[in-house]
């Protein structure tokens, strides 16, 4: 049975569109960390700064200030001898990452069944069957990023400033990991799967069922990302 459908191969970089100035700082962040995210900059790699200025459209200023955001982040490493690079995740990183992520994931969802207003679940319906439509569609990109919306209004209705903080930083470092984990036609139809029960579970406001949802969404990620030896160790 084939398994894939996804083509793996990065998009050129010289194809990406330049950065609008306005909100430059943020922009130029929000590209690089797409950039990752889709694997068009992979685990390891040098990033080439005169390379980077041309492609986005901008000087070495703001590109300087954006990789001190993502080395905060924990997305890039800034080394004085050898510039800055891609950050790799060892086995054990992804692991103990994912565990702790399924953790915070599964208490959003307990919370926000609690919290959650009829609007805020209206727009997660929406959301949704817009995912849908890109997975009819093979979109990958569109997919993700309408999937990974819907996880965090989830947390947003939570309505917990603390741990809205601490989801946010954890989940940066696995961004690229779980957009991976929907390479594999299989992986991908039980990650959608997942969702619709998590839409049921939280349209009924049974918030113990959705952490549960969410919990093991989480793992099943974490050891198809695993299996497939997707852990960027060098």
């Amino acid at each position: 049975m084939q398994t894939t459908s996804i083509p793996q191969e990065p998009a050129s970089l010289h194809l990406l569109p330049k950065v609008e100035r306005q909100r430059l700082h943020d922009t130029v962040v929000e590209h690089l960390r797409g950039f990752i995210v889709e694997g068009m900059l992979a685990p390891g790699t040098k990033l080439n700064e005169r390379e980077l200025c041309e492609t986005l459209g901008i000087s070495r200023t703001p590109l300087r200030e954006a990789l001190k955001v993502l080395a905060a982040e924990g997305l890039i490493e800034i080394s004085q001898n050898r510039g800055a690079t891609v950050s790799r995740m060892t086995e054990a990183e992804i692991r103990e990452t994912f565990e702790v992520m399924s953790g915070l994931e599964a208490f959003s969802g307990e919370l926000a069944c609690q919290r959650i207003t009829p609007a805020e679940l209206a727009e997660i319906k929406a959301l949704h069957y817009a995912m849908l439509a890109c997975r009819a569609q093979n979109d990958l990109t569109g997919y993700y990023s309408r999937n990974q919306e819907i996880h965090d209004r989830i947390n947003e209705a939570a309505r917990n400033t603390v741990l809205r903080q601490t989801y946010v930083a954890v989940n940066r470092r696995l961004q690229a990991l779980r957009f991976r984990s929907n390479f594999q036609t299989q992986k991908w139809d039980c990650a959608v799967h997942d969702h619709e029960e998590m839409l049921k579970a939280l349209d009924a406001r049974d918030g113990k069922r959705l952490a549960e949802i969410l919990r093991q969404h989480l793992l099943d990620k974490r050891d198809a990302i695993l299996q497939a030896g997707q852990a960027n160790e060098p």
